[in-house]
Formats: C-alpha cells, sequence, structure tokens
C-alpha cells in the first residue's frame, strides 16, 4: 500500500492529458469533458438507477425489500467512464481514485451522507483476486472520500465467488449469498450506526446488498451505498 499511496503523490503533482478529448496539460479528466459526460442524473433514491421520475423508488425498489437504505452514483457506466473504471482496476492505475473520488463527492446528496456517515467502508475483494490486482479499488476510493472514516477489513469477504458481469440477474443473487462477513471484533463498533458502503460500479446491485445484509445484522442503523458507475440497466 505505501507504493500505491507513493504513485498516488506522484502521479497528482505530474502534468497530465485528459483521458477522454487528450488536451494537454489539464486534469485527469478536463472540466469540459465533466461538463458533457458528467452531468446529475435524475436516480431512484435506493438503487442508483437513472429514471425519469424521482418522486419514488424504480418499479424494481417498489416491488423488492433491500438491505440498503439509500444509494447514489456519480455517473452512468458508459463512454467515457467504463474505459477509465476498466484502467482504474485492471490496468493497475490506482492514481484514478482520487480524480474519481472527487467526482463522487460533486454527486448530488454525496456531502451530507459523507457528514452523516459514522463510517466508510469498502466493498471487501477476496483474497486470490486482492493478491492478483495488488489492490482493493474501493479501498483506495474510500480512503480518497473520506480518510478518517474509511476502515478496511471491517466488512470481510468469506468466500470467493465467480465475476458477475458473466451472470444473469438471478444467478447474481444467487452467487453473492453467504459471501461477506463483519468482523467480530468490531460489531459494536458498528452497532446503531451509519455506515457509507463504497463500490466503484454497480450493476445489478447484488454484490452491495449482499454485502449490505451482514451490516444489518451486525445492528447498523443506516446504510447508503455510493458507487463512481452505475449502470444504466440491472440485468
Amino acid at each position: 500500500m505505501f507504493f500505491v499511496a507513493l504513485f498516488q503523490g506522484l502521479a497528482a503533482r505530474l502534468p497530465s492529458r485528459c483521458a477522454v478529448c487528450h488536451a494537454w496539460p489539464g486534469q485527469p479528466v478536463c472540466e469540459s469533458c465533466i461538463s458533457l459526460f458528467a452531468q446529475p442524473k435524475p436516480r431512484c433514491p435506493r438503487c442508483a438507477l437513472a429514471i425519469t421520475d424521482t418522486a419514488q423508488a424504480c418499479t424494481s425498489c417498489r416491488a423488492e425489500a433491500s438491505p440498503i437504505d439509500a444509494a447514489l452514483a456519480a455517473v452512468s457506466y458508459g463512454y467515457p467512464w467504463a474505459t477509465l473504471v476498466q484502467d482504474f482496476k485492471f490496468r493497475a492505475q490506482p492514481a484514478w481514485a482520487r480524480s474519481m473520488a472527487l467526482l463522487m463527492r460533486s454527486a448530488p446528496w454525496v456531502e451530507p451522507a459523507l457528514d452523516t456517515a459514522d463510517w466508510v467502508l469498502p466493498m471487501p475483494l477476496s483474497a486470490p483476486k486482492l493478491q492478483h490486482r495488488g489492490f482493493n479499488q474501493a479501498w483506495l476510493l474510500a480512503q480518497a472520500l473520506s480518510p478518517t472514516k474509511a476502515r478496511a477489513q471491517w466488512l470481510l469477504r468469506i468466500r470467493d465467488t465467480p465475476a458477475q458481469s458473466r451472470l444473469a440477474r438471478r444467478e447474481r443473487l444467487s452467487n453473492v449469498a453467504n459471501a461477506f462477513a463483519i468482523d467480530p471484533l468490531r460489531q459494536r463498533d458498528l452497532e446503531g450506526k451509519n455506515v457509507l458502503l463504497v463500490d466503484d460500479v454497480m450493476t445489478s446491485g447484488a454484490s452491495l446488498r449482499a454485502a449490505a445484509q451482514p451490516l444489518r445484522q451486525a445492528g447498523v442503523r443506516h446504510i447508503t451505498a455510493l458507487v463512481f458507475a452505475r449502470a444504466e440497466s440491472s440485468d
């Protein structure tokens, strides 16, 4: 983690080109591209799916109970953000966490959610995936969002599972069932608290809901899921 932090610090000081329009010099994503591709959208307050009417939850959320009380997303998972997320996770570019966290903080209702959260917890990776990737992208985002409230290893991944992206919605729900647990030594710290659960992408939301279950069982009062990007479909 020392070398990840060092790399992030150096990257933040170097001039760069915008990853989208390639303007030089500029920020990792320039203000023009942010204005063009990161405009806020009306979203379901419970799953962050883009919808036309935010007066109530989307059809799926009205029909299904969820351990997650609220969900927030900065952008939709499409051009150009899908490529940047893949670079972040799979092409060893952890310095993207700082820029992504800034966009997340700029999204509607995120600052109040951070203010009211007692703890900011990242979605955990399984040990094999963490060893292969070398870092947990959700932990880097959590640290960048709130270094004083972020806590690693409180929420644990106790079972490795196939990648969710390869599965249908129904299979995703069963794939991650009982895959998460709370560190028994931290249960008292969570009881009656507000938790912000952080990840990079939400597709169906199955993983986030599965991770929220043990948090709810530990007595967490309120759970808000915060992701950088939300897929336009939950399928």
